[in-house]
């Protein structure tokens, strides 16, 4: 089984200096460790024309390599079928009829952690389902044993959270996205796994699942995100914060992988970054990213706080 690391994007736009400083030290965390390194366009959801190709031009611009052809989740059906079907045949989905302003309104179940999925049609007998099937398409939801689960991750240690009723297949019949992932990286036995920290809340559901499936779970490290000086996820409104809009303000590819290794501590090129590359020595807090009109070049680096 291939161990590996792995990138996966969503094809919605252009990769700003968070996505790529994250890309960057999914990279260190595989090559450090002699794992492979894959990239996976995750398209299930968001894909706008032209967007894939330009993130992979400007993922090897700033010097990431990876290994053997890119995979698409939306070349990946049959997989997902699949594990949905040994889920199905475990007794573990059920149908979903629930709109989400009916969950947002339903009474929460009795001693259900709060935001959890109240479980109104976990129950449901067939006459039920048929009479709801007449009213609009089903989601499938995972049938859970749980109602909470704890991972270990590099950067943050143990970590318990909430795992309900979660949904597997939306009603568009479109697999979701904590099917999905799973589901990828047990195929490409990615054991591995690099992403931000706003994750870290989603990643007991994808563990737990990984387990009833018979997956390896993989290790995890979530890293903090960049933030822009009012403590919020970057946007377009905070100035130059792509790889194009950064060439066009003054800075080169080069300069910004230089800029985004040292954020995090290291030298300011891949190779002498990964030669001192320790995941113990790596930050906890957000980057913040000092973006003033884009007038934060100065001499090799980005300034942040």
């Amino acid at each position: 089984m291939t161990s590996a690391g792995r990138f996966a994007p969503s094809p919605s736009g252009e990769l700003h200096v968070g996505n790529l400083r994250t890309a960057l030290l999914a990279w260190l965390f595989a090559r450090s460790s002699g794992r492979e390194f894959l990239l996976r366009v995750e398209d299930l959801d968001r894909a706008r024309a032209g967007a894939e190709e330009v993130q992979l031009r400007d993922l090897a611009a700033i010097g990431i390599d990876w290994d053997g052809p890119v995979v698409r989740q939306t070349e990946r059906s049959a997989l997902y079928g699949a594990a949905l079907r040994r889920l199905a045949g475990g007794g573990l989905t059920y149908e979903c009829f629930c709109t989400r302003r009916e969950i947002q309104e339903a009474p929460s179940a009795p001693h259900a952690p709060q935001g959890a999925y109240p479980g109104t049609c976990r129950d449901l007998t067939e006459e039920q389902r048929e009479r709801r099937r007449a009213e609009r398409p089903a989601a499938i939801r995972l049938r859970a044993g749980v109602t909470e689960w704890a991972v270990t991750d590099v950067l943050h240690g143990r970590y318990s959270g909430l795992v309900d009723d979660f949904v597997l297949r939306r009603n568009d019949g479109v697999v979701a996205y904590n099917l999905a992932v799973v589901v990828d990286d047990a195929e490409q036995g990615v054991d591995q796994v690099v992403r931000g920290d706003d994750l870290l809340s989603s990643t007991p559901r994808q563990a737990y699942l990984a387990g009833l499936l018979g997956y390896r779970v993989p290790e995890y490290a979530h890293v903090p995100l960049v933030l822009n000086s009012s403590g919020r996820r970057l946007a377009k409104r905070d100035g130059a914060v792509t790889l194009a809009e950064l060439a066009e303000a003054g800075a080169p590819a080069e300069r910004v992988t230089a800029a985004l290794l040292e954020s995090v501590g290291l030298p300011g090129s891949l190779p002498d970054a990964l030669a001192a590359f320790n995941p113990a020595a790596l930050p906890r807090e957000p980057w913040v990213l000092d973006a003033e009109s884009g007038r934060f070049l100065r001499d090799s680096t980005l300034r942040g706080r």
